[in-house]
């Protein structure tokens, strides 16, 4: 049976490789890869990550923007529902992806998403959230305990360090660009859980080195049951490959 996977996204601004690489490998697999917009909306990639953020680097790399061109010819992105139509119990599994620029923030602070994501997590179904996808779980509240639905769960995400890093070396020429919020991603998930010192997992420090399709070496992925999450763009190939062995 055809496995159907549901990945919310914002209008634009999305991170090129974790919206990309996890569609190739779960379609790849067989998987139906189904896209959701607030509005219906065709969705737009962060064009600064297909460009190149600061004199043509940093962006994404070369086999991600490939998949990015194919993913624009899908007729399940050029046609996404709205989330106000997600059916939870039509999904097999849900990706939450992440990106940084301002744009992330029509999904990221969507409560109408958040009551569907909710939904999703209740059917104890493959959930995997990579980067700031992390902060719709942490954001979304369990209605039997009033709690974040990460709560008691390990999970990792942007680390701080990281999202530092960037902002820093990047401020002279994109200003706040890799600030989403003012406050760290890191520092907003672990408030979200119960004991944060035993459950948030940072993962070994990297600012460059990234895992590939063939060499997972500098990759990171926390899995906890049936729910997956990695840190940044660097961990996409192992994070979709994790997150597509709970569908089997």
């Amino acid at each position: 049976m055809q496995r159907r996977v549901l990945v919310p996204l914002p209008d634009r601004d999305f991170d090129v490789t974790e919206v990309a690489v996890p569609w190739r490998v779960l379609t790849d697999a067989g998987c139906e890869v189904v896209f959701a917009t607030e509005s219906a909306a065709r969705p737009q990639a962060d064009q600064l990550l297909l460009d190149g953020v600061v004199f043509g680097r940093l962006g994404a790399a070369d086999e991600p923007k490939r998949f990015y061109a194919e993913l624009q010819e899908a007729p399940r992105f050029r046609q996404p529902i709205a989330y106000a139509d997600i059916v939870a119990g039509a999904f097999d599994g849900l990706v939450l992806p992440g990106g940084h620029a301002k744009g992330m923030r029509q999904y990221l602070d969507s409560q109408a998403l958040r009551a569907k994501v909710g939904e999703f997590w209740g059917l104890g179904r493959p959930v995997g959230a990579i980067c700031h996808g992390v902060l719709v779980l942490a954001r979304t509240t369990d209605p039997d305990t009033g709690r974040s639905v990460l709560a008691d769960a390990r999970t990792t995400c942007l680390p701080k360090y990281l999202e530092r890093s960037a902002y820093l070396a990047t401020a002279w020429r994109r200003g706040r660009y890799y600030r989403t919020y003012p406050e760290y991603v890191e520092d907003e998930v672990r408030a979200a859980l119960e004991h944060p010192e035993q459950q948030f997992e940072r993962g070994p420090r990297v600012l460059a080195a990234r895992g590939t399709a063939e060499d997972d070496t500098h990759a990171f992925v926390v899995q906890d049951g049936r729910y997956v999450s990695a840190r940044w763009p660097g961990d996409a190939y192992a994070f979709a490959h994790r997150f597509g062995s709970l569908l089997v």
